[in-house]
């Protein structure tokens, strides 16, 4: 089969629900369009950001106007993030005291190191009842929201009443051992037909499963891991996720709900998915290198039409005509040249998820299975998969809740980004509803960003972001090295911060021009914050526009929260909740990032003590927050 013949696509399955996740027949605008429709557009943005009106805020002077209006007077955003009173007004002198002693704590090794058995011997000796209160007053406490939909909204209604608002995450998993772990692992990333016969089919070594990092829990920062066990256990997570987004809906007007991909269905299908999509990509890096255009901006990459139909009748695609159709019938390279999303789009949908995994063999010309064969039951899994997404999307959308797709590890993440672009395409048509994360410790990151914000200038649609360092490097590094595939990680922490750093202006200057994109800033990276906020000074984004949100967890980094939504920003916390015995791995990792993140900086200790001595020289003793 050739590749004029056939394009592998995203799923069209019979069901209604599978239609909605497929790719959209909607043809690419030219680049020259949206830079037309933005041009007649311009006069009502710069309408909408005279009118935008100014935030008032102890220590805090934000923008009136833009900074293309220049007959008006514009005033420079400031927040002052050592301000204690505005930072912990939330806060009674207990929880501030409790703040100190559980950052305390996650500086001893041997506390964090021996946390988990330290917990469970606690539970032994002081009984369930009396563990839970004792966890209750330290680290559940400090990081988790409650136990269930109704014990998070008086936290939830706090917070909000200091500016800030949700990001509600279910935060229970699985209780299990490395040995069950990597059962599960193996059990649910390998096909049938790799069972059968192992080492038949050509895959690569980084998009199938490894024993050794079958367990995907260690390594990680923040971030829930799910394993799989049957579609029964999917279903249930997903109504836990639609659980999640109908208290998100019915305790704020404004919230977010976080989801999973990894969740939702069977790993096996985004190992392969993944593989598919950068073998794609790679194709067409591959035809650019040969036109001299390799080492640029993927949008930059623009293929000249006549070169491109050269190449593939050089590779054996097909004969002259067959190419000259490919193209023609498809309405592209009329300015002629071909770039990324021209290529993307050549993808058309098919009838069969299986025969969306197939893949160009440079040297024969043909598209080739990904796998020799699929089961029925893998076909099954694979839909059901793209049926709960879609099913999540839609539930979003009815309790005007915003949904957060969390980023996973480099080997699942391209076909989790490909299908929320997918479910972005249909759901962000009249504002932002669905947001993709992007890990900016990838040295891929910036051509990521820029990809997807150029697909949705062309089509039309609101872009929506969360942009984060990444949760994944020590454990993406070690399982590169050893099994022997490019590391993805940027080389330094300080080449992840320049490139957080560059995707993030991209963004903003997106906004700037745009006003469809949305970003939110995930960091607790005070240098971070204040280096937005300078973006956006010199871009005139009002923060009441509410197109750039920040982010961080729930009970850390109060000092940049706090000031800054009573100033008028959106901002959100993560909020985890669960029964107090379910959290306990989540509450585990907290206690180890929190090591790290406390060796590497006082200033959040300080500024509580600093806090506290405040109320105490002012008779603030029994200091309650008042709302």
């Amino acid at each position: 089969m050739s590749y004029t013949k056939v394009i592998p696509g995203l799923v069209r399955a019979n069901s209604d629900n599978i239609k909605r996740i497929c790719l959209s027949q909607v043809r690419f605008r030219s680049t020259v369009a949206s830079k037309q429709r933005k041009e007649v557009e311009g006069g009502k943005e710069e309408q909408q950001l005279v009118e935008c009106s100014v935030v008032k805020a102890v220590q805090a002077d934000l923008i009136s106007q833009t900074k293309n209006n220049t007959d008006a007077q514009t005033r420079k955003i400031a927040i002052d993030f050592d301000n204690t009173h505005e930072a912990y007004k939330s806060k009674d002198n207990i929880e501030l005291l409790r703040s100190l002693l559980v950052f305390k704590l996650c500086t001893f090794d041997f506390l964090v190191d021996k946390n988990k058995e330290l917990m469970d011997l606690s539970k032994k000796v002081f009984g369930k009842r009396l563990f839970e209160r004792l966890m209750k007053m330290t680290f559940y406490g400090q990081f988790v929201a409650g136990e269930d939909h109704n014990s998070i909204k008086p936290l939830i209604h706090k917070n909000q009443a200091f500016g800030v608002g949700s990001v509600l995450d279910y935060s229970v998993e699985e209780d299990l051992t490395q040995e069950e772990a990597e059962k599960k692992e193996m059990d649910s990333c390998v096909s049938e037909a790799e069972k059968e016969s192992p080492g038949v089919d050509h895959r690569e070594k980084k998009y199938k499963a490894h024993r050794q990092f079958g367990d995907r829990r260690g390594g990680v920062v923040s971030a829930r891991t799910y394993f799989y066990a049957d579609e029964a256990k999917c279903d249930a997570q997903m109504e836990t996720f639609l659980n999640c987004i109908k208290a998100s809906g019915g305790a704020s007007v404004d919230g977010f709900s976080a989801v999973k991909m990894t969740a939702l269905g069977r790993p096996q299908f985004l190992l392969q998915f993944s593989e598919v999509l950068v073998k794609w990509r790679r194709f067409f890096n591959l035809l650019a290198a040969q036109q001299g255009k390799s080492g640029i901006d993927a949008l930059e990459q623009k293929l000249e039409l006549e070169q491109l139909k050269e190449s593939l009748t050089k590779l054996g695609v097909g004969n002259k005509d067959d190419i000259e159709n490919w193209f023609t019938g498809e309405k592209l390279g009329s300015s002629g040249t071909i770039d990324l999303l021209d290529w993307n789009s050549l993808i058309n949908d098919r009838t069969s998820i299986s025969n969306l995994l197939v893949i160009p063999n440079v040297e024969t010309g043909q598209l080739e299975p990904l796998l020799r064969k699929f089961t029925v039951e893998e076909e099954k899994q694979m839909k059901r998969m793209l049926q709960r997404v879609d099913v999540l999307a839609k539930h979003a959308v009815d309790n005007g809740v915003r949904l957060m797709v969390d980023a996973e590890q480099t080997y699942f993440q391209p076909a989790i980004s490909r299908l929320t672009l997918e479910m972005q395409r249909i759901f962000n048509r009249e504002k932002p509803i669905i947001f993709n994360t992007y890990q900016c410790y990838l040295k891929e990151a910036y051509d990521n960003v820029s990809v997807d914000v150029e697909l949705s200038r062309r089509e039309g649609w609101y872009f929506g972001a969360k942009l984060v360092r990444g949760a994944y490097m020590y454990q993406e590094r070690s399982r590169a090295e050893e099994i022997g595939y490019e590391d993805p990680i940027n080389p330094d922490y300080e080449a992840t911060n320049r490139m957080y750093h560059k995707c993030l202006e991209f963004v903003l200057e997106e906004i700037d021009h745009n006003r469809k994109a949305n970003v939110m800033v995930a960091s607790h990276n005070e240098d971070t914050v204040k280096f937005t906020l300078g973006k956006m000074n010199e871009m005139g984004l009002c923060p009441t526009e509410k197109k750039v949100y920040f982010g961080q967890l729930l009970g850390m980094c109060d000092q940049i929260s706090f000031p800054l939504g009573q100033a008028g920003f959106p901002v959100y916390k993560y909020i985890p909740y669960g029964p107090v015995n379910e959290v306990i791995p989540y509450l585990s990792r907290r206690a180890l990032e929190n090591r790290g993140f406390m060796k590497g900086s006082q200033r959040e200790r300080s500024l509580l003590w600093k806090e506290l001595k405040r109320r105490l020289l002012n008779g603030q003793i029994l200091y309650k927050p008042v709302y």
